[in-house]
C-alpha cells in the first residue's frame, strides 16, 4: 500500500514557522548576533569601536579572520595582545594628542574660515567675502545610532540648500558603513559641503608639511584611511538627491615647522576601489563565530595566557610582515608563525612564490632534493638556485657550509 494514500493534503505552514525557517537559512539575527559578539568580548565588556584606520588595515588583509572578528565583536586587541605576552608598542603620545587637537581647532576656528579657504584654493569653489564663514550644523544625538541620522540629515539640507551659494561644515560627523555584517562607525575630522552639493572629506594631521610635501608613507596611510569615508558618504549620497562625494580628500597638515595649515589634494580612487574591493570579501562574522568551540571568550578577567591562546588559535589568521604596523596581535601571530616555521612570516610575495610549499623545513628540503615534485615550478626553481649557489660557492673556494677561502 502506498504511504501517500488516504494521508489527505499536507497540513498548511503556518506564515510564522516559514518565516523563522527563512530566518534560520539567512543567518541569526540582528539581536542574536549581537548577544553572539558580546558573549565573546566577555560579560560587562564595552565594545570597542571599529575605526576608519583599523577599517583599513582589515581591508588590506581581507583574509584575516581572526582580526575581522575581534574588529567586528569589538574586542580590545591591545588588551588581548598584552595578556598574551605579546604586547603591541602601539599609540600616540599625550603631547602629540595635545598637540594634535590644538592644531585641528585651529584649522576649524571661526566658523571654519581658514578651512573654506583652503578647500577653494586646493579644489575649487565660488569665492567669499572676507566674513564669510561655514554653517556649522549641530551634530549631537542620543547614541551612534542617533549621530549617524542626524549626520545624513545635515548633509541632505547642506545639498538641498547649495542653491543659495551657502558653505557648510559638518565637524566630526558620524558615518555608518557595514563591513562583514556588523555595523563600524566612523569619524571623519570634517566634510565640506560646496555650493554645488559636492561632499569633501578633510583629513587633518599633525605631521608636517614641508616644501608642500609630506611623508609619503603617511599619505599613503591618510590616503587609505580617508578612503573608507569615501565609502562610507557614498552610502548616504545614494538617498540624497543631487549628492556629489568627491574621489579627491584635502589633506590638512602643519605648514614646515610652524602651526600654519598647508594643504594638499590627494586621490583616493586607486584607494577606494581596494577597500569596496577587499571588502567585499570578508567572510561575514556570523560565519567565523558559528564555527567556534563552545564557550570561546576572549575575555581576559579570570583567564590564563594558555586559555587566552587557545581561544585566539581557534581563530584562523593570515599574518603578514605588514600586520606589524597595523595589527595589535602582530607579534603573537608572528610568533606562532615563526614557531610552526610558516613561510608567510617571510612575506606575502614569498608565499605567492613558493606555491604549495607552505613551511620553511617543506622548503630547505625541495631546495637539496630530498622532497617535492621536481616538475613543480617552484621546487625546480628552488634546486636551480641552490645548484647556483653551490658552483659559486665552489668558485670562491668555500664549502657547502658558506665559509669562504681564508675565513677563520
Amino acid at each position: 500500500m502506498n504511504d501517500s494514500q488516504g494521508s489527505g493534503p499536507a497540513p498548511a505552514v503556518p506564515p510564522q514557522a516559514r518565516n523563522a525557517a527563512h530566518g534560520a537559512e539567512r543567518g541569526p539575527t540582528p539581536a542574536a548576533l549581537r548577544r553572539r559578539l558580546a558573549e565573546l568580548r566577555g560579560p560587562g565588556v564595552s565594545a570597542r569601536p571599529l575605526d576608519a584606520r583599523a577599517l583599513a588595515a582589515l581591508a588590506a588583509n581581507p583574509g584575516c579572520r581572526r582580526r575581522a572578528l575581534l574588529d567586528g565583536a569589538g574586542v580590545d586587541k591591545g588588551v588581548l595582545a598584552e595578556a598574551l605576552g605579546s604586547p603591541a608598542p602601539f599609540g600616540q603620545s599625550q603631547f602629540a594628542f595635545a598637540r594634535g587637537n590644538a592644531f585641528e581647532a585651529r584649522v576649524k576656528a571661526h566658523g571654519g574660515f581658514e578651512l573654506l579657504r583652503l578647500v577653494r584654493e586646493h579644489l575649487g569653489g565660488p569665492p567669499a567675502a572676507a566674513e564669510e564663514s561655514a554653517r556649522v550644523p549641530d551634530l549631537a544625538a542620543a547614541g551612534p545610532e542617533g549621530r549617524v541620522a542626524r549626520t545624513a540629515l545635515a548633509l541632505r539640507e547642506a545639498t538641498d540648500t547649495a542653491g543659495e551659494r551657502a558653505w557648510t561644515l559638518l565637524d566630526h560627523p558620524l558615518l555608518a558603513l557595514d563591513v562583514a555584517g556588523s555595523p563600524a562607525y566612523l569619524e571623519p575630522d570634517a566634510v565640506v559641503v560646496d555650493p554645488d552639493g559636492r561632499w569633501t572629506v578633510v583629513e587633518i594631521k599633525s605631521f608636517p608639511m614641508i616644501d608642500g610635501s609630506a611623508d609619503a608613507t603617511k599619505v599613503g596611510a591618510a590616503a587609505r584611511q580617508s578612503a573608507v569615508y569615501v565609502l562610507a558618504l557614498e552610502r548616504v549620497a545614494a538617498h540624497a538627491g543631487g549628492a556629489r562625494v568627491d574621489d579627491r580628500v584635502l589633506l590638512v597638515c602643519p605648514k614646515d615647522f610652524s602651526n600654519l595649515p598647508a594643504a594638499s589634494v590627494v586621490d583616493v580612487r586607486k584607494q577606494l576601489a581596494v577597500t569596496r574591493r577587499q571588502l567585499e570579501r570578508l567572510t561575514r562574522i556570523e560565519d567565523i563565530a558559528a564555527v567556534l568551540p563552545d564557550g570561546t571568550t576572549f575575555d581576559v578577567s579570570g583567564r590564563s595566557g594558555e586559555q587566552l591562546t587557545a581561544a585566539v588559535e581557534a581563530v584562523p589568521a593570515a599574518y603578514a610582515p605588514e600586520c606589524l604596523a597595523a595589527c595589535e596581535l602582530a607579534f603573537h601571530c608572528r610568533g606562532r608563525a615563526r614557531d610552526a616555521g610558516a613561510v608567510e612570516s617571510l612575506g606575502r610575495g614569498v608565499r605567492g612564490d613558493l606555491g604549495g610549499l607552505t613551511t620553511v623545513g617543506a622548503v630547505l628540503a625541495a631546495a637539496r632534493g630530498e622532497a617535492g615534485d621536481a616538475a613543480d615550478p617552484a621546487v625546480a626553481a628552488l634546486r636551480r638556485a641552490a645548484a647556483l649557489r653551490a658552483e659559486a660557492l665552489a668558485g670562491a673556494g668555500g664549502g657547502p657550509d658558506g665559509g669562504g677561502a681564508g675565513c677563520p
